[in-house]
C-alpha cells in the first residue's frame, strides 16, 4: 500500500510564519517525507528490527530512486530508523534460511545495487544512526555520504560469524573509509564497535547524544538545501570522481565540475547577494 500526500505545513516562530512545501509517501516498512527539499527515509519494520526483506528491500529502492528523480527538487537525503535501539539489522535472515542458493546470490546483488543506488544519488546523503548498524545495516550507512551516530549506537560487521563475509559493499566500502587494517579487524572479528570507537577510526562523521542523531543530520541537510543546488551536485560528483586519482585526473574532475557552475543563475545570484549583504535565494538554475 502506498499513501501519497502533499501539503502546506505551517510553523509559528517568535517573529514570523513560514509556510513549508511538504510530501510524504508512506509503504508498509518505509516512510519517505520531503520537507523544503529534504527527504527523510525512515525504516520503520519493528517487527523484524528492520532486517532487510525482499519487500522491504524494493521499498527503500523506490524511495530513493523517487530521491533522485530532479524533478522532485530533493537537495539532500536522510536515512534514519524509528525502531527502537536498531538502525538496520542487517539481512532478513528467517527469510534467508527459505532461499536457494540461487534466490540469495538474486538477493545479494540486488541489495548491492540497492546500496549503490544510495550512493550515487546526485544529492547529499546522510545516516542518521541510533542503535545496531550491523552487517548489511552498517553497509546500508556505508553508502551515504555522511554518518551521524547516536553515542548509543553500534556499528558492525558480524557476518564471517554467520560463515559468511559483507556482500553488499562491505569489503569495498568499509576499508576505504577507515584503512584495510580497521576493517580487516572489525570483518575478522565481527566484534561491534561503540560510537565514540567508530568515529575514531572513521566509520561515523559525529557522535551526538542518544537519540540526537536525526536532529543533528537535519540540520547538516538544512544547511546544504540552502546552498547552491547545481554546486553542491558538482561537488559532490568532482569529489566521487578525482577520490583516489592522479592529481591530473582528480584537478580534470574538478574543472567538469566547475564548468556546470560557470553558466548559472545561481552562482550570479550568490554575487549579488554577497555585494547586497543579503542571504540567496538558489534556484537551481
Amino acid at each position: 500500500v502506498t499513501v501519497s500526500v502533499l501539503y502546506w505545513r505551517v510553523l509559528r516562530t517568535t517573529d514570523h510564519r513560514k509556510m513549508l512545501r511538504a510530501s510524504r509517501r508512506r509503504l508498509a516498512d518505509v516512510v519517505l517525507e520531503t520537507v523544503n527539499n529534504v527527504s527523510t527515509i525512515t525504516l520503520h519494520r519493528p517487527a523484524a528490527r528492520n532486517a532487510l526483506s525482499r519487500s522491504f528491500r524494493q521499498e527503500l529502492e523506490d524511495s530513493l530512486r523517487w530521491c533522485g528523480d530532479a524533478s522532485n527538487g530533493v537537495r539532500a537525503v536522510i536515512v534514519q530508523s524509528t525502531v527502537p535501539k536498531v538502525f538496520c539489522a542487517g539481512a532478513d535472515l528467517k527469510e534467508r534460511k527459505g532461499m536457494t542458493q540461487e534466490e540469495a546470490r538474486a538477493f545479494v546483488d540486488s541489495l548491492r545495487m540497492t546500496f549503490d543506488l544510495l550512493e550515487d544519488l546526485p544529492v547529499p546523503t546522510i545516516a542518521a544512526v541510533e542503535g545496531a548498524a550491523l552487517g548489511g545495516g552498517l553497509e546500508l550507512a556505508l553508502a551515504a555520504d555522511i554518518r551521524i551516530g547516536g553515542e548509543a549506537a553500534l556499528f558492525g560487521v558480524p557476518e564471517t560469524s554467520l560463515a559468511i563475509i559483507p556482500g553488499a559493499g562491505g569489503t569495498y566500502r568499509l576499508p576505504k573509509l577507515v584503512g584495510l587494517s580497521n576493517a580487516k579487524l572489525m570483518a575478522f572479528t565481527g566484534k561491534p564497535l561503540k560510537a565514540a570507537d567508530a568515529q575514531a577510526i572513521g566509520v561515523i562523521n559525529r557522535v551526538v547524544p542518544a537519540g540526537e542523531a536525526l536532529a543533528e543530520a537535519t540540520k547538516i541537510a538544512e544547511q546544504i538545501a540552502g546552498n547552491g543546488p547545481v554546486a553542491v551536485r558538482a561537488v559532490k560528483q568532482a569529489m566521487n570522481e578525482g577520490y583516489g586519482q592522479t592529481r591530473v585526473e582528480g584537478l580534470a574532475a574538478e574543472r567538469r565540475g566547475y564548468d556546470l557552475v560557470i553558466p548559472t543563475q545561481d552562482r550570479l545570484e550568490g554575487l549579488k547577494a554577497f555585494a547586497e549583504k543579503r542571504k540567496p535565494v538558489y534556484k537551481g538554475e
